[in-house]
């Protein structure tokens, strides 16, 4: 017990080190605007709704399944990481920390209470992020891996802002991939999207290239 105590103590000063360079020193005006901005579940309404209709359009009311398994993922991810694992772990906020008080720059209105380990924003955006590439790449190609890129600049901001260490967000990720990929694989071998709507735009566009 001595050396795991010792190593998770390393780990933890490591971590908390990292969190002040990101929320002290690697900062700018603009990005001061950008993060807390992001990081509102509000904005990324748009880009899930875009999804929805981009589905829709193609599929038509046949891919409800695939919409069932979203909703699934959704659900499954917030309620492991916000009711399971963040009072498993139990870990204060960098927030909270009466150590780190006076030392960081908190740039929301409201300060979290719950745990901080795992970021429920990480696991959620994590796992819709890899049901989206998992299900959608045949279709939009390259584009999609910018769902993980959407997913990191949310994450990644829950530690600029100050509401979370790094290790959090790692954790997060790794959690929220693991859901999406078992969400997806279950979509995929299961179920599968139904065939391209002829009169959706991917359906013309595929007969004006062949």
């Amino acid at each position: 017990m001595t050396v795991l105590s010792s190593i998770l103590e390393t780990l933890n000063k490591w971590d908390t080190a990292l969190f002040l360079k990101i929320n002290t020193q690697w900062n700018s005006p603009f990005w001061d605007n950008i993060f807390p901005f992001l990081r509102d579940k509000m904005v990324s309404i748009p880009l899930y709704l875009f999804l929805l209709l981009f589905v829709f359009i193609n599929f038509g009311w046949k891919s409800w399944k695939w919409l069932l398994l979203v909703i699934a993922t959704v659900v499954l991810s917030d309620q492991f990481s916000s009711t399971f694992v963040k009072y498993l772990f139990d870990r204060v906020r960098p927030c909270n920390e009466p150590s780190l008080h006076e030392q960081i720059r908190i740039l929301v209105n409201y300060v979290p209470q719950s745990p901080s380990f795992t970021s429920s924003h990480a696991v959620n955006h994590f796992s819709l992020a890899t049901y989206f590439y998992r299900t959608l790449k045949p279709y939009i190609g390259k584009w999609s891996y910018l769902f993980f890129l959407w997913a990191a600049m949310v994450a990644y901001g829950q530690v600029y802002v100050g509401v979370h260490y790094p290790g959090d967000i790692l954790g997060g990720a790794v959690v929220g991939l693991l859901i999406g990929w078992f969400t997806s694989q279950i979509f995929n071998k299961k179920i599968g999207m139904p065939k391209l709507m002829d009169n959706g735009p991917l359906a013309v566009d595929n007969g004006a290239t062949r």
